[in-house]
């Protein structure tokens, strides 16, 4: 018989605290801190393997029953009481737990076994009837809204009644006949429902076992999952725990703590906590916590035991740990211990100073920190100056707790659905609630920001926050929020009519309209050249980047078309430049955009020379510019890509004005466009085609390539010249241009006597390039996958047009994700595979890289890795987090390699 019941309490542990896929992340930690010898209360976990049985069958396996009454048992031996007993009951909770954490997305159930008859036993024993009716009311309403689906609101308004006939604000301040006759309320409401609350232990244990097994399929943990890109789990396990009871009076106490600040990183005990309360009212946001620094004064023993523990657990973990714990008339219990969810500047701030702490290595650094984090680094936050501009125009509308990254604007919006809906329509939103919930998972992950007026910096709107890298203020007390009117009102100013507000995620500040950002402090001191001071955010940052450049296999390029994009990239640490669009140096000055339509327009006439006469020097400047910005880093140039009709003016008003100031009758620039007109641009006259049918436009920008080398060379510097042809399906086409360009290059070595080492290769971006990529390999010095167009030719999608329908093919799993953001594998990816093969089996050492959008992308980082590419090239921005993605795929692939120090 399969083992899938794993105990846990004084008698020892079963099963593997490290197997995570199995006992979850909760059992799991429940299991390490029992071996440790930390007060944890008795119970077992029933394995994830659960939900892979329960996805064949159809129904749990018949042996789990008995192995769950064999568990049982071992519990009531433990704690000395008996499950179902009317005296001296067992009190047991329901938790979900999955390998990876997903907080609040599944569910939980607290107090399972207490039956009505039950209380009145439970208050004898405990001299407390409170604590026992406010159990048996907290059962009822967990169980009603979990396992019997009873809208929650109907078990609020019973509970807001009570406290406005009681004339109190907490339900702590209820007596236990208030309490009472809310339990009688709550008994009702769950009829209205439809059903009948069950009065019987084991039947409670049997519905709450079904129900969390079932939360792992809800709609917001499937989207917790999509969001966040968990694959690859078994389900969720559920852990079955003896209650400890943090609402039986003022020494008693719940709580959420973490072992360093998971916002800033900062080594202090971080966290809070509420007196005569149970965990859900901390977490769920349904009452504003308490600062966990107030505990010392108020309960210092205990406070000392959770700070010894903290650091016991850290120490044996070598991680930032969430922590949730209970105190029980003055006795610390604790619940559970898992790995943190963190914000950026937290994660690179604990990776960093755990390896000066020689807790971990400088590898495990880089494997703790996710690309997303080091992007929040280089999130924009609200001006210094906007900010005192906005205050003393008393746009200050309050001030909260700042819990997310960065900074967002945007309308406030006050449902997750209208959150979507806005995102979708392209429209920049701040989700406004007064707590949420994990069904908001959704608007979410589409707001730009996230604005509670209750909850702590624990709360779910916290916690979720920091993991989806948004914005979020919470626990704005004096904010007053009116749904119905659709307006937001603070220190005297309202909002209303769709105008915007602005958060700072790390002071708290909520402002009305939009506030200005600037650039974060690394993007200040890295690009910018302002001051690192040691331990500061950017000192951070590059210490983690070294960590990372000594790790990663892979080379880093920036996509760079001007000087400016150059030297930020290189800045950033681009090694040299994998995509410069020649292209786009010709729309900007107009005089540039003339000298190319003269080129265009006239050919016929013979005066394509003097129009390429005029555009040689500008190209030639440009060059030699970004060749000075790349320090003798490899400069990438692709020759002209696109069809010639882009660059002629369409509407009469523009070609009236071309005629005039080119001397030439409108109706000649009306016929050139319309000749030039393509049904379908994308696969027509352009890239190589061009070249081959007007060979003096890539002969010119050839020749300004290598000019600008040679006089770079001249003045001293260093330079790696490579010129890109684009779009060669054939061999043929590559041996004709190569051979003009070489030509080209030889006459400008003889004429400079400069060595310009000159590269010459191709885009490999259509199927038939890569099928065919032995043969080209024999002309082409290197390729490089130009991935947004061989995404269109092999799925025969227009990457402008995909926008009408994506939507609807990753909503209904047709596309596991979209392919222009993350590369298809199986297709794309196949491609890339063959010709990486037979390249390099026609030119062994061929060089081979990736230029496409997707060259930021983590998940297809990996995959080049893993492919093994000599490079990934993307956007400026983006080549941080290239940088530690390629890193992170390195060490995925060898866990034993090292990292730099």
């Amino acid at each position: 018989m399969p083992k899938l019941v794993f105990s846990f309490g004084p008698s020892g542990v079963e099963g593997d605290p490290s197997d995570k896929q199995r006992l979850g992340g909760k059992g799991s930690g429940l299991a390490a801190m029992t071996q440790l010898g930390v007060p944890v209360p008795a119970g077992f976990t029933i394995s994830a393997e659960i939900c892979e049985i329960r996805k064949r069958t159809g129904g749990n396996p018949p042996e789990m029953r008995g192995q769950v009454d064999e568990a049982l048992r071992r519990v009531e031996g433990a704690i000395g009481m008996r499950f179902g007993d009317r005296e001296n009951p067992l009190l047991v909770s329901v938790r979900s737990g999955a390998a990876v954490s997903m907080p609040g997305m599944m569910d939980t159930i607290l107090n399972l076994g207490l039956t009505r008859p039950a209380v009145d036993g439970l208050a004898r024993r405990t001299k407390n009837p409170r604590f026992a009716w406010d159990s048996y009311r907290r059962l009822l309403q967990m169980y009603g809204s979990v396992v019997l689906r009873v809208d929650h609101h109907a078990f609020e308004e019973v509970l807001a009644s009570a406290r406005k006939a009681a004339g109190v604000k907490e339900d702590s301040q209820l007596t236990a006949e208030q309490l009472r006759s809310v339990v009688d309320g709550y008994v009702l409401a769950i009829k209205r429902g439809g059903d009948e609350f069950p009065d019987d232990a084991r039947s409670q244990l049997d519905g709450a076992i079904e129900a969390v097994f079932k939360s792992w399929d809800n709609d917001r943990a499937v989207t917790y999952r999509k969001i966040n890109k968990i694959t690859g789990l078994l389900g969720t396990a559920v852990t079955v725990q003896a209650m400890v009871f943090g609402n039986m009076g003022e020494r008693s106490a719940t709580g959420v703590c973490f072992t360093r600040d998971p916002a800033t990183g900062e080594n202090r005990i971080f966290g809070e906590w509420l007196r005569n309360a149970q965990g859900e009212d901390v977490v769920a946001g349904i009452r504003t916590p308490r600062p966990i620094s107030e505990m010392e004064r108020e309960l210092p023993e205990v406070y000392a035991q959770l700070v010894a523990t903290k650091d016991r657990l850290e120490a044996h973990f070598r991680d930032l740990l969430d922590l949730e714990f209970t105190v029980q008339e003055g006795t610390l219990y604790m619940l559970q211990t898992r790995s943190g969810k963190r914000a950026g500047l937290g994660a690179v701030r604990i990776a960093v100073e755990m390896v000066e702490e020689k807790r971990i290595s400088p590898a495990d650094a880089v494997k703790r920190v996710e690309p997303e984090h080091v992007e929040q680094l280089l999130f924009p936050v609200l001006d210094p100056s906007a900010k005192r501009a906005a205050v003393a125009a008393k746009r200050l509308l309050a001030t909260g707790l700042g819990v997310g990254p960065g900074a967002a604007s945007g309308r406030p919006v006050f449902t997750a659905a209208e959150a979507e809906a806005a995102a979708k329509a392209g429209e920049k939103v701040v989700l406004v609630r007064k707590e949420t919930t994990p069904e908001d998972i959704g608007g979410m992950n589409a707001a730009a920001g996230i604005l509670t007026t209750v909850g702590g910096r624990t709360s779910h709107a916290a916690v979720v926050a920091r993991g989806l890298g948004k914005c979020c203020v919470v626990g704005c007390g004096t904010l007053e929020v009116d749904p119905g009117r659709r307006l937001v009102r603070g220190n005297g100013v309202t909002v209303a009519g769709g105008e915007p507000i602005s958060l700072d995620g790390f002071t708290g500040e909520v402002f009305s309209g939009t506030l200005a950002t600037r650039e974060s402090e690394v993007l200040l001191a890295v690009v910018g050249g302002a001051a690192a001071p040691k331990g500061g955010t950017a000192d951070l940052y590059q210490r983690l980047m070294g960590f990372a450049d000594g790790a990663r296999k892979l080379g880093v390029r920036a996509n760079a078309d001007t000087p400016l994009d150059a030297t930020v990239a290189r800045k950033l640490g681009a090694e040299g430049i994998g995509l410069c669009r020649t292209e786009h140096m010709f729309f900007s000055p107009e005089e540039r955009i003339h000298a190319m339509r003269e080129v265009i327009l006239a050919r016929k006439a013979g005066g394509a020379e003097r129009a390429l006469a005029k555009l040689l020097p500008m190209q030639r400047e440009d060059f030699h510019a970004i060749f000075r910005a790349m320090e003798g880093f490899p400069v990438t140039i692709r020759l002209l890509d696109p069809p010639l009709h882009e660059f002629l003016p369409f509407d009469v008003p523009s070609q009236e004005r071309v005629a005039a100031d080119m001397g030439i009758p409108v109706a000649e620039i009306a016929h050139t466009v319309e000749v030039l007109r393509e049904a379908n641009p994308m696969l027509g006259h352009r890239g190589c085609r061009v070249g081959v049918t007007m060979p003096e436009i890539y002969e010119m920008q050839a020749r300004a390539v290598l000019e600008a080398a040679a006089a770079v060379a001249r003045e001293g510097g260093r330079v790696h010249p490579e010129i890109m042809i684009p779009l060669v399906g054939e061999a043929r086409e590559l041996r004709f241009l190569r051979e003009k360009v070489e030509r080209i290059a030889a006459e400008v070595q003889a004429a400079t006597k400069a060595d310009l080492a000159l590269s010459i290769g191709t885009m490999v971006e259509v199927p038939r390039a890569a099928v065919t990529a032995g043969r080209i390999a024999e002309v082409a010095d290197f390729f490089s996958f130009g991935t947004n167009d061989l995404t269109q030719t092999t799925f025969g999608i227009s990457r402008d047009d995909v926008g009408k329908f994506i939507g609807a093919y990753l909503e209904r799993e047709i596309y596991p994700q979209d392919p222009f953001r993350t590369l298809d594998v199986e297709g794309v990816g196949q491609l890339m595979r063959w010709a990486t093969a037979e390249g390099r089996k026609t030119k062994p050492g061929l060089k081979v890289g990736i230029c496409g959008e997707v060259g930021g992308d983590p998940a297809s980082i990996a995959f080049c890795h893993a492919l093994g590419l000599d490079y990934v090239s993307c956007s400026p921005y983006r080549v941080p987090v290239a940088r530690l993605a390629a890193a992170r795929a390195a060490l995925a692939a060898d866990p034993h390699a090292g990292a730099g120090g």
